[in-house]
């Protein structure tokens, strides 16, 4: 507490008590404690010792021993005795930690946020499964993409007809072959599915050098870069509601990777292309930009009213949940 103190005095108490994870009102107990802490007698409706030590074999007794204090107040109430209130009854049991849940409750386990980041392509992939419709319900196609995080570019995708760990690994395998990566080069991340876990794909991991990564159970929002690759390609103007057959699948595919990765003007690029980025034309592409604004702003300058316009090139750094803020202030 006396650092979160200390720190206060620079940062205030709010963000001291959030980059310490300490919560407000413990700092504040722990300021200001009250005043029964500081030796003051005890309340005078307050049981004695006694009381309390009888209370408690009450409630152990054999009569009571499997029945809630609700149950035990109720009964002595009928009987015509009072010891003390139910709520008292708990807080006695909660003193000596007897008082739990009565079946042994599953508690899921704590865990740890994946943190990656990318500064240059071919550090960090992403790879993810969905489904395309098929002619008929019940009929799909599963679709594996991968996917540079660095500059959203799909080096590697497949449509196939079941998903399956050892598919996984050969797509993997081919896309690293394809990209010449290197041992110790790249982080692989997916999610929790059968195929991002099973033994083929995690053994040719291993060989070829790289890391695994996976997303929290249930927590969609790790694997972000997949997720919106999907919806930018099921949101295409030309994409149908099911697929004849998966030959067509493939046609149409095609057809969308090579505009994503070569036309595709991407938000979070800056309006560059994924090609542009992942292969280090994004650079003469801004330069080539600002020349074009440089111009038209000499010609027109009225038309800006904040002054010279900059062309803002391609990220230096992509993040899957990037650390907090706050963090950077300690």
């Amino acid at each position: 507490m006396t650092l979160v103190k200390d720190l206060s005095e620079m940062v205030g108490i709010q963000r001291a008590c959030h980059v310490l994870q300490v919560s407000r009102s413990q700092y504040y107990r722990w300021r200001n404690p009250p005043a029964r802490s500081l030796g003051s007698p005890p309340p005078a409706n307050a049981l004695s010792p006694t009381e309390r030590a009888q209370v408690r074999d009450m409630l152990n007794s054999e009569r009571f021993m499997d029945c809630a204090p609700r149950q035990v107040y109720a009964s002595l109430l009928d009987e015509g005795t009072y010891l003390c209130h139910w709520r008292t009854m708990y807080r006695i049991l909660a003193e000596h930690a007897e008082v739990r849940e009565r079946r042994n409750i599953r508690q899921r386990p704590t865990y740890r946020k994946p943190e990656l980041l990318a500064t240059a392509p071919n550090q960090v992939w992403s790879w993810d499964i969905t489904y395309l419709r098929g002619p008929a319900k019940w009929i799909h196609y599963p679709l594996y993409t991968v996917l540079d995080i660095f500059s959203r570019y799909v080096v590697g995708w497949m449509i196939a007809e079941v998903e399956s760990s050892e598919l996984a690994r050969q797509l993997i395998a081919e896309t690293v072959r394809k990209q010449g990566i290197q041992v110790d080069q790249l982080i692989l991340h997916a999610d929790n599915g059968a195929p991002m876990r099973g033994k083929p794909l995690s053994q040719l991991l291993v060989d070829l050098g790289i890391t695994q990564s996976h997303s929290r159970p249930y927590t969609s929002d790790d694997n972000p870069f997949s997720e919106a690759q999907f919806k930018t390609m099921k949101y295409r103007p030309d994409y149908p509601d099911r697929f004849a057959s998966s030959p067509v699948a493939l046609d149409w595919a095609r057809s969308f990777f090579d505009w994503y990765n070569n036309q595709h003007y991407h938000s979070g690029l800056n309006l560059l292309t994924p090609q542009s980025v992942h292969y280090g034309q994004a650079s003469a592409i801004q330069q080539q930009r600002q020349v074009v604004m440089d111009a038209f702003f000499q010609a027109h300058p009225a038309r800006f009213a904040t002054g010279q316009p900059v062309i803002q090139g391609a990220p230096s750094a992509v993040y899957i949940n990037p650390p907090s803020k706050e963090l950077f202030l300690v």
